[in-house]
């Protein structure tokens, strides 16, 4: 007879297998012809609103690393949710209009926007936008994001476009928007103005002037020196910025000395930076003459170094004494501080650079070049004037435009602004309304907030939200009011936005408008600047989420480290200037940046990037999944196909272990499970370490530490269970009676186990774990179409052990350790094969040993060592034994010598009992027993 057909393996091959990349689609055409996100909704109706408001990702590229790791986290807490009861709505979002759209479709598509009308233009980046709508969601379905896919907000649908009017039409009358003239960062190459979340800092090389202003009026103050060769020296980093100069600006309160060189010229310069002055300027023997404060200087006069006007000292506190000379150059035309000190004195304003980066006339000679080229010539003729002081090369951290890369220039053009000064403290109040993850983005949030500028919200594109303002042709006033506002709004609700650029004002504005400002009627002008991009997705929280979705405020945004100065601040901006009301987001998470393997940026041109496409294609979308899960992703992540080989590994322990309960499951009724006080005792060990695993498990969840997660399901599918339980319980499954007590106690912890494993875990492993819900069974009230449509287990706490039984078993797990290290010395002596062949005596030498032998003298030690006997004795080991001393406990010692007996060709254990049942020679009186009893008998 072949005794291997009577263990209860399970007759029937179980349907998990490998390919997941190749059964993953169909299973979310399983998914999609379910309505599984519906139906995820409709089972939750009614109970909390736990709501994740999508942040929109721009439409003009291919999935990325970045994309998958942002939407991966937002399903795994959207999931997570809806499994422990909450309703969970997830409307995906994106972001379509400016300059990240009409550079990415210039580039790719080759088009010249300045030869095409503006609405062929805007119709061309429409298209452009929803193509890459569609495969960005064709990407995230692939993921097996859960979400309204049928209903996803757009920046440019014209619903959306009518919210955000009115949103700027709230501000613009609470008196926070204004038009004005003043420094904002702009990019020469994309001919627009950018907002401070558009500006990277990159290290680039520079040369650094100190150069010489000659005195031109003194005010009858310093006499006692020649004019020609008194001068004020200032510092800069920026050469090309000095045909603007106006003013030279110094503290008024720090001391400046007038340093006399050998040669007989005299400089001003502050004290505190004389000796580093001169020492660049390779100049010794100077003599310090005088010294007196800042504002003895005050309304001189100097010569302009290389153009016909002079320059006036000015006074400012922002002066510092830490590098320079403490004599700051001053154009109003490029810097803020700069503006503002020039804008207290009187004085005109001066932008001698064009919308290109060309120098304008003002600039004399250098007229027409840009600033880059003009650089080194006016270095060259300062230097053959004799204007040069000093010069070093540098390398400093520049702004650059995070579209083009190319380096920024500050220049002041009339623009839009958000006046953020005015409700400040009202946005960093709002902040306390809001938990944090991690806790310090809050301190990071206000920080920023409170250095921040006043808002640069206007562009110089076509492909943006048109800025709703009008103009008088009589007072030239701007209008924007409630009728202006609401006439806009409708008319971009019913035709969109384009309207504002196929009509003129007269056939926007209502019948018989006329000026609220000098009561004209007729003539008005349309603002031809376009919305900030920021502006857009900052106003989604009233245009998408509470017009659309019927809810404010959000529970959570999560999105990148940079919506800081992004995203989450614009949000939060309009939240509190439009609204009056706090954050609209009641917590705020964010991720690290994704980077390849060694911990770089991940770029094409390097070949590091890697494509979520491959993965999905080598891997599987589940692996995708797992790799967002397993990272601490408040830093950056890593991402490799040597990661991804290495998590395929942790996986496989997770499937197989799936595997594993699921073949030993065969013909089991969940819905008559054995009791607690009928469970075998190591059966009840292993529910007891579960219920751990989901306390852990759950406030990880809560945390939002995915990481700790999948950790923890790792270890105890290896640890406690691979390496010790299922081992243990091997004989029981296969030998034992089908539906005997101590196989089915067996039975009822792989069920818990199983159960609870696959609703913890199908947040993240989404596809597998409704692989295994589809196998496995279910008790009654489960839902069987998916797991994602049931409740994630509790505690099961009627299965715990106490604390005291709990050491027990700690005692038993080192113990069993200790006698394994010996069993592999003595199979590597060939006294032994398997395990089951070795009979196992243990003597204790000390108390400790003593005590461990004694807590666990009472259970079968044969079974949990998995050898066919155990004694324990204080006898001398067998000369012919092996023996060696415990790790765990060094007073313990083991002797292995091989059992006594004959092999059982069912279970294998060695006894002596082996063919007392005339019947089946071969077996010993346990498996005899259960082969008595199978049908065939």
């Amino acid at each position: 007879m072949d005794y291997n057909k009577t263990i209860n393996l399970p007759q029937t091959e179980f349907p998990m297998r490998a390919g997941l990349p190749k059964r993953e689609p169909d299973m979310l055409r399983r998914w999609e012809e379910s309505d599984l996100y519906n139906e995820m909704l409709k089972k939750n109706e009614g109970k909390p609103l736990f709501s994740l408001h999508d942040g929109p990702p721009f439409s003009n590229g291919d999935l990325h690393m970045g994309h998958a790791l942002n939407k991966a986290l937002k399903d795994f807490i959207t999931r997570s949710y809806a499994m422990r009861g909450y309703y969970t709505p997830y409307i995906p979002g994106w972001d379509n209009h400016g300059m990240p759209i009409e550079s990415a479709i210039i580039k790719k598509n080759k088009l010249n926007r300045k030869a095409m009308s503006v609405p062929e233009f805007r119709s061309a980046c429409h298209d452009f936008a929803q193509h890459y709508i569609d495969v960005q969601m064709e990407g995230f379905k692939r993921m097996g994001v859960l979400a309204d896919w049928e209903h996803p907000y757009k920046t440019m649908d014209p619903r959306f476009e009518a919210e955000e009017v009115k949103v700027f039409g709230e501000m613009f009358k609470k008196g926070y928007i204004y038009k004005g003239l003043k420094p904002v960062y702009w990019c020469p190459k994309d001919e627009t103005a950018l907002a401070e979340a558009e500006i990277e800092y990159q290290d680039d090389p520079c040369t650094t002037v100190y150069v010489k202003f000659p005195m031109h009026d003194d005010l009858g103050k310093l006499g006692a020196y020649d004019p020609k060769k008194l001068f004020f020296v200032i510092w800069t980093t920026t050469i090309w910025t000095l045909p603007g100069n106006l003013g030279i600006a110094l503290h008024p309160e720090e001391p400046y000395a007038l340093v006399k060189a050998p040669g007989g010229e005299v400089y001003i310069m502050a004290e505190a930076l004389v000796e580093k002055v001169m020492k660049v300027g390779g100049v010794e023997g100077y003599e310090v003459v005088e010294t007196h404060p800042g504002a003895f200087f005050e309304n001189m006069l100097a010569d302009h170094p290389f153009l016909p006007k002079t320059s006036r000292v000015l006074l400012a506190d922002y002066v510092t004494m830490d590098s320079g000379t403490g004599c700051v150059h001053t154009a109003p035309g490029f810097g803020a501080d700069d503006y503002e000190t020039c804008k207290r004195y009187g004085m005109d304003m001066v932008v001698p650079v064009d919308d290109q980066g060309r120098h304008t006339d003002y600039a004399g000679k250098y007229a027409g070049m840009k600033t880059d080229e003009s650089n080194p010539i006016i270095l060259s003729d300062m230097k053959e004037s004799g204007a040069l002081f000093a010069s070093e090369d540098i390398v400093h951290s520049y702004p650059h435009c995070w579209r083009c890369k190319g380096p920024i220039i500050f220049r002041a053009t009339p623009q839009w602004f958000c006046s953020v000064e005015s409700f400040k403290d009202e946005a960093v109040a709002a902040c306390d309304d809001v938990r944090w993850v991690p806790a310090w983005g809050k301190e990071r949030m206000i920080s920023m907030i409170r250095e921040r500028n006043d808002w640069c919200i206007s562009r110089q594109r076509k492909w943006g939200l048109p800025i709703p303002v009008f103009y008088c042709p009589e007072c030239g006033k701007p209008i924007c009011n409630d009728e202006t506002i609401a006439a806009v709004a409708g008319l971009f609700e019913r035709e969109g936005s384009n309207a504002w650029f196929a009509k003129e004002a007269e056939d926007i504005l209502p019948k018989g408008f006329t000026c609220p400002h000098c009561g004209a009627d007729h003539g008005f002008t349309k603002e031809e600047d376009t919305l900030d991009g920021w502006f857009d997705s900052g106003s989604s929280h009233v245009a998408a989420m509470r017009k659309e979705q019927g809810f404010w405020p959000s529970t959570m945004y999560l999105e990148g480290l940079d919506q800081y100065r992004g995203w989450f601040q614009s949000a939060l901006l309009t939240a509190v200037g439009a609204l009056g009301k706090g954050a609209p987001f009641q917590e705020c998470l964010t991720h690290g940046w994704t980077v390849d393997g060694e911990g770089k940026a991940m770029h094409k041109s390097l070949g590091n990037g890697m494509d979520p496409a491959e993965i999905f294609r080598d891997f599987g979308a589940d692996l995708l999944r797992l790799w967002a899960a397993s990272a601490d992703y408040h830093a950056d992540v890593r991402c490799s196909k040597e990661i991804f080989k290495q998590l395929s590994q942790n996986y496989l322990k997770f499937r197989n272990t799936a595997r594993y309960c699921l073949g030993n499951l065969d013909g089991f009724d969940p819905n008559d499970l054995v009791a607690p006080e009928d469970m075998e005792e190591l059966d009840r060990w292993a529910v007891t370490r579960l219920n751990g695993l989901v306390e852990a498990g759950l406030k990880a969840y809560d945390n939002y530490e995915f990481h700790v997660l999948t950790h923890l399901v790792n270890d105890f599918c290896v640890v406690d269970l691979s390496s010790f339980y299922l081992d243990i319980i091997k004989d029981r499954l296969y030998c034992e009676e089908k539906d005997g007590a101590l196989r089915r106690s067996a039975q009822t912890a792989l069920y818990l186990i199983l159960d609870t494993m696959t609703k913890l875990m199908a947040p993240i492993l989404a596809f597998t774990c409704d692989e295994i819900w589809q196998a496995m069974p279910h008790r009654e009230g489960d839902d069987p179409r998916n797991v994602v449509l049931n409740q994630m287990n509790g505690v099961f706490s009627d299965y715990a052990l106490s604390d005291k039984a709990m050491a027990k078993w700690d005692t038993v797990i080192r113990l069993r350790s200790d006698v394994n290290s010996v069993l592999e010395a003595a199979r590597a002596q060939k006294k032994i094969g398997k395990a089951l062949e070795a009979h196992v005596t243990l003597h204790a030498a000390d108390g400790d040993a003593m005590s461990a032998l004694a807590q666990v003298a009472a259970l079968n030690l044969a079974e949990l060592f998995i050898v066919s006997e155990c004694t324990i004795t204080s006898a001398e080991a067998a000369s012919d034994s092996v023996v060696g001393q415990g790790t765990n406990f060094p007073g313990l010692s083991v002797e292995v010598s091989e059992a006594a007996g004959e092999k059982c060709q069912r279970c294998w254990m060695h006894s002596l009992q082996v063919g007392e049942d005339p019947n089946h020679p071969g077996l010993c009186p346990r498996c005899a027993n259960v082969v008595r009893k199978l049908p065939q008998f």
